[in-house]
């Protein structure tokens, strides 16, 4: 029988996550495993990949891979990148070292736009309003700026760059989305498993190296692979083939988001060709009961929320005991311990202030609480274990966890990523921060709830708070209502007016498309949309078009929503997104295209004096909402 230090655990990040910051399972998961007495690494080879392919070493062999294709198939932007080659090479490691941090005073060379060759994604510049003759980007970064402004250039420099990547050598290749039509809504595993089928280009070859370098590195006995979006599951398969072809004995295991939406009732016996085991929900049991079994402690049969393929039918099989999870106030302090925390790039695509917070900064990302306290959103998943499992821990622990990370990384910024983070909860860590006169800067996701009087407001932007963002969905009362949101317009406006006030930049989740939405209803969302603006309540926004998921309200009670849903192909892989018919028969697609430009030139300020309908190529009706009614709601001086 082996003891527990002979096992070995590597978990690890694959492509595409975040460049900014690392995504924070594996920081979770290796926390978590340490407190437990065993030997836990980790490896960000999302972050791997792009630094080894935006090298002057990677871009030679991109360089190789174009001349040795056909030349009459060579893009415009492929040309451009060959004949800019030398100077592409000679700014490309300077470039990711400013973007790291190391080389700020880069900073003047790049913001004078004569040091970057300025590819295609350069021409979005132009959008900016910007008198005759004035520098487009002066109205954002003013005379000073620096640092921002070339952060922004070198971000559309890499964007041009990773456009050539995706002609010239693969297809697929994003910086976030990568490869995810191959998984998200995928019912059969057949264009994934094509894929891995095919010959590999050098995307994958690199991936495939950077992977058996992390195994030779540390040796481990488990590899934990931990896929939070379709746009990762490509290359987590890449990563797993890669280890089984030269170290067929290693246990793999993948676990993650997209497998506990997704994979709920896999069925499809090839996935089981690259990982030993997959795991649904929160990881601490799973891994724990699995753990044991490995060390022989624990029979097959007793495993906890795991799929394996059966040896003598083949065929999965769905293994669970019943045990107490983890509590929340249990499950440890995370640690970014082995991840590359410095060479993280900050990258700034969006110009708005609160916008960019998503990829600029490296944040520490920790959880206030597990699951949601309000969980009665009908279009989200509150049948799931990451929803439906509400716990928290106390501020004192809340507080202990920040100060050890803030010691392990020296870095005093965090990212709450929360479904939705309790008020009781923020405020009780507000006041133990500010009692301990612990100074951090941190964002996070809220309901935009009446409990966020302007006194909390307050008191949480004291306590470090520089932004929130929260779910505003569709801006229509009885759209909300019909959602179970909880909320009101008007009551949003107040609460986002609030955060304002105390200095806190706001993000509204916009949604459209929701069963039974009609045309009025969506122009009427959007002139809400645009009062909340006018008014400062939120300085940033992003529509989501709806989409229907079977562990949802409206998925399991679609009659309820005046809906019918479209049955599910047949298929053994992934099941979440399910087709329906709304017999309203409005073209949401056509709409959004006026959603995303209107919320687009409104976080830059701009057209937020026209007409609602000036943002569609056809004709809607006009707002039946008055142009006033976010500024009546705000001189309110009671609150509902």
């Amino acid at each position: 029988m082996s003891s527990p230090a002979a096992v070995r655990i590597l978990s690890v990040i694959p492509p595409m996550t975040q460049l900014n910051t690392p995504y924070p399972s594996t920081a979770y998961l290796t926390g978590f495993l340490r407190a437990q007495g065993l030997d836990a690494r980790q490896e960000d080879l999302a972050l791997a990949l792009v630094l080894k392919l935006f090298s002057a070493a990677g871009l030679r062999e991109v360089r190789a891979v174009i001349e040795a294709g056909p030349e009459a198939q060579r893009s415009a932007r492929v040309n451009l990148f060959l004949d800019q080659f030398d100077r592409y090479l000679a700014t490309l490691e300077p470039t990711i070292g400013f973007l790291q941090g190391r080389d700020l005073s880069l900073a003047h060379r790049i913001a004078g736009r004569q040091f970057l060759p300025e590819g295609p994604r350069f021409e979005s510049l132009e959008v900016y309003l910007a008198e005759e003759g004035e520098d487009p980007l002066a109205w954002a970064f003013g005379a000073l700026g620096q640092q921002d402004r070339a952060r922004h250039l070198a971000t559309l420099y890499l964007n041009d760059l990773a456009d050539v990547l995706r002609d010239a050598v693969d297809p697929r290749f994003e910086f976030v989305r990568y490869a995810e039509s191959l998984a998200a809504a995928q019912p059969t595993f057949d264009p994934l498993a094509e894929a891995l089928a095919a010959p590999r280009n050098l995307v994958d070859e690199t991936l495939c190296e950077l992977a058996l370098q992390a195994v030779a590195r540390h040796e481990p006995t488990v590899v934990l692979v931990s896929v939070p979006f379709p746009g990762a599951v490509y290359g987590a398969f890449r990563v797993a083939q890669a280890i089984k072809a030269r170290h067929p004995g290693l246990v793999t295991v993948l676990g993650g988001g997209f497998v506990n939406t997704e994979l709920r009732e896999l069925a499809e016996p090839r996935v089981f060709d690259y990982f030993d085991y997959v795991t649904l929900d929160a990881g601490e049991s799973p891994l724990l009961a699995l753990l044991e079994h490995l060390q022989g402690r624990r029979s097959r049969q007793r495993l906890v929320r795991t799929f394996v393929r059966d040896a003598d039918t083949g065929q999965v099989q769905w293994l669970h005991l019943e045990q107490p999870e983890v509590p929340f106030e249990n499950v440890g302090t995370p640690t970014w311990d082995g991840l590359p925390i410095h060479r993280y790039l900050s990258l700034l695509d969006m110009l708005n202030p609160m916008h960019r917070l998503w990829s600029d900064g490296r944040w520490n990302k920790l959880t206030v609480a597990h699951g949601c306290y309000w969980k009665k959103c009908s279009f989200c998943d509150v049948s799931l274990d990451y929803i439906s499992r509400y716990e928290t821990a106390s501020a004192a622990t809340l507080v202990d966890r920040i100060e050890a990370i803030v010691a392990e990384t020296g870095q005093t910024g965090f990212h709450f990523v929360d479904e939705a983070a309790p008020p009781k909860s923020l405020k009780a860590l507000a006041q133990e921060l500010q009692r301990r006169g612990t100074a951090i800067s941190w964002w996070g996701n809220i309901r935009f709830e009446k409990s966020f009087t302007p006194e909390l407001c307050q008191q949480l932007a004291d306590s470090g708070c520089i932004a929130i963002s929260g779910g505003l969905e569709v801006a229509s009362d009885r759209l909300l209502k019909l959602m179970k949101k909880g909320v009101s317009v008007e009551q949003v406006a107040r609460v986002t007016r609030s955060l304002t006030d105390a200095g806190i930049l706001v993000h509204a989740y916009l949604m459209y498309g929701f069963p039974t939405q009609t045309v009025q209803d969506t122009v009427d969302a959007l002139e809400y949309v645009r009062q909340l603006f006018e008014n400062g309540c939120i300085q940033s926004g992003f529509w989501h078009r709806f989409v229907c998921t079977v562990h949802s309200p409206v998925g399991q009670n679609p009659q309820d929503y005046g809906i019918s849903l479209v049955p599910l192909p047949p298929g053994q892989f992934a099941r979440n997104d399910i087709a329906f018919r709304d017999p309203t028969g409005v073209d949401h697609d056509a709409l959004g295209e006026g959603l995303r430009k209107a919320i687009y030139n409104y976080m830059h300020g701009i057209g937020l004096e026209q007409d609602v309908r000036s943002w569609f190529d056809f004709h809607v009706p006009k707002p039946t909402v008055k142009r006033q009614t976010i500024a009546k709601a705000l001189a309110q001086t009671h609150w509902d």
